[in-house]
This record gives C-alpha cells, structure tokens and sequence, in this order.
C-alpha cells in the first residue's frame, strides 16, 4: 500500500473516530439526566422535599398501610420556613415520618433520633424482667452466647434471649441444647426482644426442623412507583448439621418482639413441634436501608418487604397460637410462662 493510501486511511479512522466522540459527548448529558437523582439544596425547603422523595420513591409498604404520601406532603410542607432552627425543622420531619407507623422509620441528626415507638408502647408490656431474674433464672442460670437458659423444676427447660444483636455461635447452641436435652419440653422466650442480626435468626431457628421449609418470600423495589416490586423470592430454612432439638417447644411472644425476632418467630410457627403463647409480635418485616439528607442527616426506612409462606404481610406482626396476657398487678408469676408450662404438660 502506497504512502499516500496509508495517510488517506488513517485520516479516514481519525474521522469516524472524531465522529463516534462527538456523537458521544451530545449524548453524554441526556444520559447523566436519565440516572442522576434530582438534587435539593441545603435548605429546610431542601432537606424537607429530598425527604419526602426518598419515602415516595423506595419506602415499599406506601400502598401496603393506604398511606397518601402526597396528602402527608401537603399535610407538612406549609410549616416549613426559610429560617426555621434546625430543631424545629428535625420536629417536623420527625411528625411527618411518624406517619408511616414504622418502627424502622428513623431519623438521624447529631443530637436526636427520630424513631417511632408506638408500635409496642399502645400495648400492654406483658412482660417483667424482675419476675423473670427472681423466679424463672434466679441466680443459678447458664449463659451461652446471648442465650440465658436453665432446667426449671418441673424438668421443662426454658431460655431467654433477650436480644438477637447478642451473639450466639454454633458451639452455644451445641452446649445449651445438650444440656437442656434431658427436659420435658423446652420453653424459649423472646419477649422484649426488639431485633437485631438475622443470621441468629437462621441460626437458632435451624435447631428445630428437621427438613427444609418454605418460610416466607422477599421482594425488592424495581421502580419508583410505590407498586413497583420484583416478583416475590422464597425463603427456605434448612435444618442445622449439629445437635437439634425434637420434643415440644413454647415460644414466648409479646408486642416488644420485633424486626429480626418477628422474622424468628414467622420461621418457627412453620414447624409442628412449636406453639406460639402470649402476645401478637410487634412487626417490622421490611429490611431497612439508608439514605442521607442535603445537610448530613441519614434517614432510615424499610426498602424491602419481607412476606410469610402465604405470602401475606407480616409488617403489623404475628398471632399467637395461644393469647395470653399477664395481670400487671401479680409480681409473684408470669403468667405467659406459666400457661406454656401448663401446655407442656398436657403435650407430654
């Protein structure tokens, strides 16, 4: 090929190379427009609307609970100033959150959290820690892990854990339900249990099938459109290789069980050997995600719905098999406890 040719090509590339480029960069700012969100400035107007956005557009239980959002804007937006402090603009978001009903619902600042309580504090508490310390544990019980555990005196075993942000490896497990493997039946309280890592959930909940099972579905948000969500994945339980337990189980609920505990207890009621007694669980089924605000505070809010094997909601909580409430006026027994022994009995 002659010079010239060699010249004439490569100015040829060069051409449709600039081309391409140029074509490229007319592109480049109508494809920014299409993937970056709408930005707000850091101002109380600012903050308040990428508030109000970001619940529009991800929170995933909008339409599940009937809540008009654009009612709420509405509702909040007029008591909103230019110059308002920064406490009197964390109230007002606070109020406007509180409306969803969503004890995942939090907001974050560098002097308060937002958080919504009410979910278990309309309720009656059926539960007494100073009860269970002096009459069920005593001072004689075993700690594992998280797991609090002991053999009463009737020969039931019973185990409090108090919170599933408590670690509790596979050795705790081996040990606690080893030694409490000689009882009757096993009682397992998670009562004030508020939540915390789902892996304890799995974990724990394992020790007590013997077969895989179906124990709920998951979606995710795949639009902006409160209706807007991928098609439900089931969850599956599979039984634990170690040391499970196979006689009758209780498993102590009040309103304070929540978020990982509510998923806990949606696992176990699938499996036969296992009754539900006390109180309906507090809910709080959707995973939580994070977010954050023009001016640094983060926002907290259930993304993803978590449903039951029937794929039903289970954001409002969970009924026991067996309703049971405590007389707040009796310091000498727990009631809840005492119907579970009662039902042990019975089963034996």
């Amino acid at each position: 090929m002659r010079e010239s040719d060699r010249m004439m090509k490569r100015k040829g590339i060069y051409h449709i190379k600039l081309g391409w480029l140029g074509i490229l960069f007319m592109l480049l700012p109508l494809l920014s427009s299409c993937i970056r969100e709408e930005e707000y400035n850091n101002s109380p107007q600012g903050n308040f609307e990428a508030l109000w956005k970001i619940i529009d557009e991800k929170y995933c239980f909008l339409d599940y609970k009937q809540v008009d959002w654009n009612a709420i804007h509405d509702k909040y937006q007029p008591l909103i100033t230019s110059n308002m402090p920064n406490d009197g603009l964390f109230q007002v978001l606070d109020s406007m959150l509180a409306e969803l009903k969503d004890g995942h619902v939090n907001l974050y600042s560098s002097s308060n959290m937002a958080r919504y309580w009410d979910w278990y504090l309309d309720y009656p508490r059926n539960f007494n820690e100073s009860i269970i310390e002096r009459k069920y544990l005593g001072k004689t019980y075993r700690i594992a892990g998280g797991l609090k555990y002991k053999i009463l005196e009737d020969n039931i075993g019973y185990i409090y854990y108090e919170s599933f942000s408590d670690g509790v490896g596979n050795g705790n497990l081996d040990e606690a339900l080893s030694y409490l493997a000689p009882c009757n039946g096993l009682i397992f309280d998670v009562r004030n249990n508020g939540g915390g890592n789902l892996t304890y959930s799995t974990r724990i909940a394992a020790r007590f099938t013997n077969e895989k099972v179906l124990t709920g579905y998951i979606q995710h948000k795949t639009g902006k459109g409160h209706s807007d969500f991928s098609e439900p994945e089931p969850i599956y339980l599979e039984p634990s290789n170690s040391i499970r337990w196979q006689k009758k189980v209780m498993l102590l609920t009040n309103r304070h069980s929540y978020s990982a505990t509510n998923d806990f207890v949606n696992a176990m009621r699938y499996f036969p050997n296992v009754t539900l007694v006390g109180d309906k669980t507090g809910g709080g089924s959707g995973l939580p995600f994070s977010s954050e605000l023009p001016n640094g505070w983060g926002v907290r809010f259930s993304a993803s719905p978590h449903l039951d094997a029937k794929k039903q909601h289970i954001e409002f909580g969970i009924d026991p098999d067996e309703k049971i409430d405590m007389d707040e006026t009796d310091l000498e027994k727990d009631a809840i406890i005492e119907r579970a022994r009662e039902l042990l009995k019975v089963t034996q």
